[in-house]
Parts: structure tokens; C-alpha cells; sequence
């Protein structure tokens, strides 16, 4: 007896679906799909945030020493002008030295960073994992379990599939 549902999909399709779908339901809140689709990705999203919520506070700060180049008002490197060994001259870009204070995560919420990472796509310009534990799992810190809510839906018009919408409580 299977596990899971097939969705009617060979594997990898399967996956790379429950895939996408649970990054939109974690970037965007909300979802709306099939009602077969909506308990998997549930089940999905559950464990991925149990997992950020039980591990989002596991870092330490560390203060690391940062090299950059200087900007001027415009947001342009500044330089200078340098003369070389063999007596030509160059532009060379000033740099500054700053201390910054950073998370180090601890191996425990590295390794959970680890496996969410494989449970969802990489969005451009969007840290989805980022988001996960820094916006959504305080928000449910206190909350044991039932992360997510389906509510159904009318049929879909055209092929009467039941359609559900899934959302973060």
C-alpha cells in the first residue's frame, strides 16, 4: 500500500509539483488547488515549519570582520590614483574594514535549513528559507501542530475536480 497519493503523475513530476506549490503556500500564505493536492502540500508545510519553529532560534551571533570598497555619496566606488613599481599610474579602488554582527547557526538549524531546502524551489530574489525562519516561525512559536487550514471549495468548472484552498493560520 503507497504513503502517499500519486496524483495521477509519475514521480518526479509529482515532486517537483508538491514542490512548487509549497514554496507559493509559504511566500504567498494562500493557495488554491485540487483538494487531493492541498492534504499533501499540507502535510509538507506542516513539517517544514514544526521543523523552523523548533529550530529558528538555534544561532549565535558572531562579529566578523568585513572588507568592502568604499562608496561616495552617488553610490560609486571611490579611488585613487597609485604609481606602480615600473613608475606607471592606475586607479586603485579604497577599501574599508568594518566589523559586523552576524548569525552563525548552530548544526542543528543548519541541518534543518538542509532538509527544508529540499522540500522547496529557490524564488529569485526571495530567501524563502529566510522568510521561514524569520517571519513565520515566531509567529507560531507557541502553536503544537496545525500550521495550515484547508477550506473547500465549490467543484472547478470544466472537469468537476473538487478544489480546496490551503493557507497558513
Amino acid at each position: 500500500m503507497a504513503g502517499t497519493r500519486k496524483l495521477g503523475k509519475p514521480t518526479d513530476q509529482r515532486l517537483a509539483m508538491l514542490k512548487s506549490q509549497t514554496t507559493d503556500l509559504i511566500l504567498n500564505g494562500k493557495l488554491v488547488t485540487t483538494e487531493a493536492r492541498a492534504k499533501e502540500v499540507k502535510s509538507i508545510a506542516d513539517s517544514i515549519i514544526a521543523l523552523a519553529v523548533k529550530e529558528y532560534k538555534n544561532y549565535e551571533e558572531v562579529e566578523v570582520k568585513v572588507v568592502k570598497a568604499k562608496l561616495d555619496s552617488k553610490g560609486k566606488k571611490v579611488t585613487e590614483k597609485v604609481t606602480s613599481k615600473n613608475g606607471k599610474e592606475y586607479l586603485k579602488v579604497v577599501k574599508e574594514t568594518k566589523t559586523e554582527k552576524r548569525q552563525k547557526d548552530m548544526p542543528s538549524r543548519l541541518s534543518a535549513r538542509r532538509r527544508i531546502m529540499t522540500k522547496v524551489n529557490k524564488v529569485e530574489g526571495v530567501d524563502v528559507i529566510d522568510k521561514l525562519f524569520n517571519e513565520i516561525a515566531p509567529k507560531y512559536e507557541s502553536r503544537v501542530g496545525g500550521y495550515t487550514r484547508i477550506l473547500k471549495m465549490e467543484p472547478r468548472r470544466g472537469d468537476n475536480a473538487d478544489q480546496a484552498i490551503l493557507m497558513l493560520v
